[in-house]
């Protein structure tokens, strides 16, 4: 079980509350770092690229989607359309993701969003055992089952990276 934080944000008192096992990690984010927000973590917590999975939001149609690929890959947006009974998906704009999350980009976690998505993570997190998504803020991580994340997100399994 993580340690509790007074200052949670509401990823982690999703996973509190839910009673799962999973790891708080925390590192220095640093605004200048060039390689993503997925790969800085990566780096900084030591954790192989393919296991540190980054929350994306795209446009599926006429609604918001949340698509999780891991941080060394890339979301192949016809895939996440079809995934989500689509047909044309396209990134969101930054300022929407905010607004529909109540999270800054670079620490949207798929937990604890102001609205409620569809949420979608790329069949290849069911290779680990445990996987790294965003706690809700710049440089503070969430590592859990990917088994546990899917029924917190209500979120489904489709191959959606490249």
């Amino acid at each position: 079980m993580g340690k509790r934080t007074p200052s949670g944000t509401p990823a982690l008192r999703v996973v509190e509350a839910a009673g799962v096992t999973f790891r708080l990690l925390e590192y220095g984010h640093d605004p200048r770092d060039a390689h993503g927000f997925g790969l800085e973590s990566a780096a900084k917590l030591d954790v192989a690229p393919e296991r540190v999975f980054k929350t994306l939001l795209a446009q599926v149609d006429d609604h918001l989607v949340c698509a999780l690929v891991p941080a060394s890959g890339m979301l192949d947006l016809k895939a996440l359309a079809d995934a989500a009974g689509g047909k044309k998906a396209r990134l969101a704009e930054p300022a929407d993701a905010e607004r529909a999350t109540g999270y800054v980009v670079g620490g949207i976690s798929p937990l604890g969003q102001k609205q409620a998505h569809t949420t979608v993570i790329d069949a290849s997190a069911r290779q680990h055992d445990m996987i790294l998504v965003s706690g809700g803020r710049r440089g503070l991580s969430i590592e859990l089952a990917p088994a546990d994340l899917a029924a917190l997100a209500a979120a489904s399994f489709a191959p959606i990276s490249r």
